[in-house]
């Protein structure tokens, strides 16, 4: 009889021939005490037998990651007051409301959760999920970002605002919002930023002419890149000059995700007028004054990043 070759499939992997061990499925220790298997099955995080896939795996790492980060928030706000509440905007299927609802909120016995959604039948699967589980203090709206700031449904101050993958200016509008909200702490994973690529390719000829810098944005590939860069930098300054205190990191290894930076700003009330002045100077020297001034509380609307942020 000829040996069999050593067979090259992952651990796990159905290999002809060969069944896979009946109590081969979730790993326990992947889950949090306690947690809903009923809702993570819902939410197809788990199979209907209770397994879990490596893309299930790498989503429940990236929610578990940003729990980390919201629960100690949570935990303080709740001290001082009869919250938290939190917004979660782009919320997709609710990943992260669900889960810190499950994990945080259920057993708090107070807090909201308001998820924020355009998609009006994710907004409705998610209505439906949490009346089955008896989550009660969760809301979904089929709102805009920019649209949730004047909406009843919302109430005048939210503690938390969370952000996770929203695209192109949608993170602007969540930190608006926030803003707004006069929030405790926003967490925010920028996804593209098509704005600030496409600010940077017009009149990038006089650009070059005008500043050797231009040539971190000559190539179409780098223009995309660099203008996630300094997005997310003149977020964080707005941010620090609104009186928060920022902290930048990655959410997941890059293995993982290649949108990965976390952006967490906890208000302090100490607005910083040097991060003001640096913002200011960036978005002259990339001549995005006329183009960005205005959402980073710039140009026309100067005074806004020390009203808006009044709390």
């Amino acid at each position: 009889m000829k040996p069999q070759k050593p067979s090259s499939a992952a651990p796990g992997e159905h290999v002809r021939g060969v069944r896979k061990p009946k109590n081969e499925g979730i790993e326990l220790q992947e889950l949090r005490p306690g947690q809903s298997i009923e809702l993570l099955k819902e939410l197809h995080i788990l199979t209907r037998e209770g397994r879990l896939n490596q893309d299930s795996r790498r989503k429940l790492k990236q929610v578990y990651h940003l729990f980390n980060f919201i629960e100690p928030l949570l935990t303080e706000l709740s001290v001082q007051g009869s919250g938290p509440t939190l917004a979660d905007h782009g919320a997709g299927k609710s990943y992260l409301g669900f889960i810190l609802y499950d994990l945080y909120f259920k057993a708090l016995g107070h807090g909201h959760i308001y998820g924020v959604e355009t998609r009006a039948e994710l907004v409705e699967k998610s209505r439906v999920l949490a009346q089955r589980l008896h989550f009660e203090r969760m809301s979904f709206l089929n709102l805009s970002v920019a649209d949730s700031a004047d909406a009843r449904e919302l109430p005048a101050q939210i503690d938390v605002v969370t952000a996770l993958h929203a695209c192109d200016t949608a993170t602007d509008d969540a930190i608006a919002f926030g803003l707004q909200k006069k929030a405790r702490a926003m967490v925010l994973v920028p996804c593209c930023q098509a704005e600030m690529a496409a600010c940077l390719r017009q009149g990038k000829a006089l650009q070059l002419a005008r500043t050797p810098l231009a040539e971190l944005w000559r190539h179409p590939l780098h223009t995309r890149e660099l203008g996630s860069q300094v997005t997310n930098v003149l977020r964080c300054l707005y941010l620090e000059a609104s009186g928060y205190q920022v902290t930048v990191t990655e959410l997941v290894g890059w293995e993982h995700s290649m949108k990965n930076e976390l952006i967490i700003a906890r208000y302090t009330g100490q607005k910083k007028r040097s991060a003001a002045d640096r913002l200011r100077a960036l978005l002259g020297e990339f001549g995005l004054e006329h183009a960005m001034g205005a959402r980073f509380g710039m140009g026309a609307a100067t005074d806004q990043v020390e009203n808006v942020a009044a709390h």
